[in-house]
């Protein structure tokens, strides 16, 4: 199967699952819980090689996915209703679409709240303080509320790369830094 369509196959999946669960939120009332609960689980994710191998690798049973998420979830303390559908999702055979399920419930969650949903990737880290600031300056430009998802990708270099709907802003070092290349062989 190419790329293309594998990405898209997990996005439709993803898609799918995370409107599932935000209406299950909605229901329960607690939309912003569910999307703590899954930002803490991508957290999880990001800082360990295991879980990732986990959730990725086809060579696990979804017996053995299905346990370990569940020994995960408890200890993390999550809520019944993330708990519950991690747990699913597992069973499923469905793990490895975990971070696009993830991004796809806080895109609906920010819709539903009115707001829109920006990807950012940057170099390092934000601070609280720059992401206040970063929130400020996409306000001003959009003219709405903006919930970002920040995506730390160390081989930018500098600079952010922001994605609002089809717009996209790229002041990533790399990108300066491959624009002047470029120029340079047309030069000589």
């Amino acid at each position: 199967m190419p790329v293309a369509d594998t990405s898209q196959l997990i996005s439709g999946v993803a898609e799918r699952y995370a409107s599932s669960l935000f209406e299950l939120a909605l229901e329960a009332g607690s939309v912003d819980a569910v999307g703590a609960d899954l930002g803490r689980f991508q957290v999880m994710i990001d800082g360990s090689e295991d879980l990732k191998r986990l959730i990725l690798s086809p060579v696990f049973s979804a017996e053995d996915q299905a346990k370990a998420v569940a020994a995960i979830v408890e200890k993390a303390g999550f809520s019944p209703l993330v708990a519950n559908f991690l747990k699913v999702v597992a069973s499923n055979r469905r793990l490895f679409a975990v971070p696009g399920m993830v991004k796809a419930y806080r895109v609906i969650a920010a819709r539903h709240r009115g707001e829109i949903t920006a990807e950012v990737t940057s170099a390092h880290a934000l601070t609280a303080a720059q992401e206040t600031e970063l929130k400020a300056a996409l306000k001003g430009v959009t003219g709405k509320d903006v919930a970002i998802a920040v995506t730390v990708d160390p081989s930018i270099l500098g600079g952010l790369i922001v994605k609002v709907g089809s717009r996209q802003i790229d002041t990533s070092l790399r990108t300066k830094l491959s624009t002047l290349k470029l120029a340079l062989k047309e030069v000589g």
